[in-house]
C-alpha cells in the first residue's frame, strides 16, 4: 500500500494516476544553466538545455517522489525573444509539457518502452494539432487566444510570463479589395 499522498492512486477523467494532485503546483529556482542551439534550417533550430532547478521554499517532509526518481517530458511552448543590446536578449517562454515516462528510484527501467513513449508523443502532438486546428475554425478574438501556461525559469521573479499565443493565418475578407504593393524596382 501506498505510505504517502503522492503515491496513493489517485483518479482523473476515469484514469487512474499516481503523484501529484491535478490542480496542484510547484515555483522552482533555475540556476544559471547552459542552452545552446544550432540552426538546421531557415525556420528550425535543434537545442540543449541543462541546468539545476531548485524548489522554492522547502517540500513538506515526506511528500513528493523518493530521491532518483527520473522523468521523461515533452515540452511544447511558444518563446518570445528580445534583443536589449549586441550581446543580450530577454527570453520568455510559456508552454505545456506532458509525462512521457518514469523511473522510479528503486528501478532500473523506465515505465514505457521506447515504443510505448514514441506512441504516446504521436498522440500527445495530435492532440495538439487538434486543438490548435480547433482554435483557428473558431472566430479570433481581438488579442491573441490563450493556452495553458506555465511560468518560465527565465521570468521568475520578474513577472509572470505571457500566455501561450497560437497564431492563425489572417484570411482576407472576401468583399475587401485587393492590396496593392509598390514595387521597389525604379
Amino acid at each position: 500500500m501506498a505510505n504517502t499522498a503522492y503515491d496513493q492512486f489517485k483518479e482523473h477523467e476515469g484514469k487512474r494516476y499516481t503523484g501529484m494532485k491535478i490542480g496542484r503546483g510547484h515555483k522552482w529556482k533555475y540556476d544559471a544553466g547552459d542552452w545552446t542551439e544550432k540552426k538546421v534550417t531557415p525556420d528550425k533550430w535543434e537545442f540543449q538545455y541543462s541546468v539545476v532547478k531548485r524548489r522554492k521554499g522547502r517540500a513538506p517532509e515526506g511528500s513528493g517522489a523518493p530521491v532518483g526518481t527520473a522523468y521523461s517530458w515533452y515540452i511544447l511552448a511558444h518563446q518570445i525573444v528580445t534583443k536589449l543590446d549586441a550581446n543580450s536578449y530577454t527570453t520568455e517562454m510559456a508552454g505545456l509539457k506532458y509525462k512521457v515516462a518514469h523511473k522510479r528510484a528503486d528501478k532500473t527501467t523506465w515505465s514505457a518502452s521506447e515504443r510505448a513513449q514514441r506512441k504516446r508523443l504521436v498522440q500527445i502532438l495530435r492532440q495538439t494539432i487538434a486543438e490548435i486546428e480547433k482554435q483557428g475554425a473558431e472566430p479570433a478574438p481581438a488579442a491573441q487566444p490563450a493556452v495553458a501556461s506555465e511560468a518560465s525559469p527565465t521570468a521568475a521573479g520578474r513577472r509572470r510570463a505571457p500566455q501561450k499565443r497560437v497564431r492563425v493565418a489572417h484570411r482576407r475578407r472576401p468583399d475587401a479589395k485587393p492590396v496593392r504593393r509598390r514595387s521597389s524596382r525604379g
